[in-house]
């Protein structure tokens, strides 16, 4: 028998996403930007909502080309805002064509989006926690509190310190599968 994080088996889409996605170091600046635009997008909802949605957000941003997104006009945002696939929430899409201008900044800046966020981590290794159950995982830590102060001073939007943990955990930055989730190890060594 598979054991996995508790909240893995809630339904397809999640348990599929948990198997090959959540926790794997994740180091091209693509995949960067989309799970930002997504963890975005998810603020307010629960997550499934956002994964069954995931193909559509990929193929509405443009498979997630931040130079792309940057350049979106009010008509290219109206036309987001018609589309059904995504949440068509305003604030949300104009989050996403601001979030793609400061992404280019900051790798501007330190030659890519990933060196950014490894310089947050220790030896840019990821943080490997060891939780017993999904109870005892925070929401918050102070390193997504400091990560997401200094992306709000560089402009980004929808980056309050939960939405960057859940970034965090997603893209491997942090291991939060439980101990005795098969995943736990697995991702461990993928650094």
């Amino acid at each position: 028998m598979v054991i996995r994080c508790q909240w893995a088996e809630m339904n397809e889409e999640e348990t599929e996403y948990h198997d090959t996605e959540w926790g794997v170091p994740e180091h091209d600046d693509r995949k960067l930007f989309g799970f930002l635009i997504l963890e975005g997008a998810q603020a307010g909802l629960s997550w499934v909502t956002i994964l069954k949605r995931k193909e559509s957000y990929r193929k509405a941003f443009d498979d997630f080309d931040y130079y792309k997104v940057a350049a979106y006009d009010e008509a290219k945002v109206e036309e987001l805002l018609q589309n059904s696939g995504i949440i068509r929430n305003r604030k949300k899409v104009l989050s996403a064509v601001n979030n793609a201008g400061a992404f280019i900044e900051v790798r501007n800046e330190f030659g890519s989006f990933d060196t950014y966020l490894m310089h947050f981590l220790e030896n840019g290794k990821a943080v490997e926690n060891s939780w017993n159950s999904i109870e005892e995982i925070p929401a918050t830590t102070e390193l997504s509190e400091k990560i997401s102060k200094d992306m709000k001073k560089r402009g980004f939007s929808f980056v309050c310190p939960t939405i960057i943990y859940a970034f965090m955990q997603e893209v491997g930055m942090v291991n939060d599968h439980v101990v005795d989730c098969f995943r736990h190890a697995e991702c461990k060594i993928m650094e």
